[in-house]
């Protein structure tokens, strides 16, 4: 029991890290770098500011997969019994995987930003009239991955607690239909 705790106690908290995180980047950081007086520093210190989180991302990330496979483990019983646990982690696992390619992603057009940092922006996010066809497309999609990120980080948080409430007992014992 005391590893169960502690897989799904590494597990919630690292889906609550990337969610706290990207939401903390999207606002704080790059609202706040788009305060720079000097339009080569807004892309500038945004890309810092994420080259700087990447790796504790990048940790609570592999940590949260590997916890997750842990929590299965402990419950692949009650997966093989209970009606709708399978198919609930299937779907979650497919949001968490499809959360994961969308920050991977949103890093490679970050990392465009950061080459191209030198040309200047409005914000982290936004083009200056002028910039170079490939930083404008590159910001116009952070702008939308920046807000994607936390919508699927959240998901999964949200599809977590839906897992907590199929163990509540009256759930359980309503879902034990395969034998």
């Amino acid at each position: 029991m005391a590893g169960n705790l502690v897989a799904r106690s590494i597990h919630d908290l690292t889906a609550a890290a990337w969610f706290g995180g990207s939401l903390m980047g999207a606002i704080g950081l790059n609202g706040a770098a788009a305060e720079a007086k000097e339009p080569a520093e807004r892309t500038r210190l945004s890309s810092l500011g994420w080259k700087k989180w990447a790796p504790y991302q990048t940790a609570a990330f592999s940590a949260h997969i590997l916890a997750g496979l842990a929590v299965i483990w402990e419950n692949k019983g009650r997966m093989a019994k209970q009606e709708g646990v399978t198919g609930a982690t299937i779907y979650k696992t497919a949001v968490t995987l499809t959360g994961a390619a969308v920050t991977l992603y949103a890093g490679m057009q970050g990392a465009k930003v950061e080459k191209l940092a030198g040309e200047g922006a409005e914000g982290a996010t936004e083009p200056k009239p002028g910039s170079s066809d490939e930083l404008r497309s590159a910001q116009t999609q952070l702008k939308i991955l920046q807000w994607a990120i936390p919508v699927f980080a959240g998901w999964v948080i949200v599809l977590g607690a839906q897992h907590g409430e199929m163990q509540r007992p009256k759930n359980v014992f309503a879902g034990l239909t395969r034998q």
